[in-house]
């Protein structure tokens, strides 16, 4: 099991940034497929972006050319920058770390989830 804790979620006005930050407690960090979903209230959890072991990304149709997922695995961590913001991005962000060839299910490991808030 991985440990993983995330941190630089917020409040934000529409059209402003947030990155989230998410480090892993293992020394093969390089090996997993890293990604962050979100749930908002109501509704289903969802993947947001998605990169694989070789840098490979998936994002939601939603926040394609918003937000940019990134990983530095010297540093163990996974970034999420999100840009240009909107209120439907509000949700509990949380960080996945699979060893899995695909993105649905609910398996890995999770984070304890990070606030998003985007409102004026």
């Amino acid at each position: 099991q991985v440990q993983l804790v995330e941190s630089g979620g917020g409040l934000v006005q529409p059209g402003g940034s947030l990155r989230l930050s998410c480090v892993a407690s293992t020394s093969i960090f390089r090996v997993y497929a890293m990604g962050w979903f979100r749930q908002a209230p109501g509704k289903q959890r969802e993947l947001v972006a998605g990169i694989g072991s070789g840098s490979s990304t998936i994002y939601a149709d939603s926040v394609k050319g918003r937000f940019t997922i990134s990983r530095d695995n010297a540093r163990k961590t996974v970034y999420l920058q999100m840009n240009t913001l909107e209120p439907e991005d509000t949700a509990v962000y949380s960080c996945n770390a699979r060893l899995a060839t695909s993105w649905g299910g609910d398996f890995g490991s999770w984070g304890q989830g990070t606030q998003v808030t985007v409102s004026v």
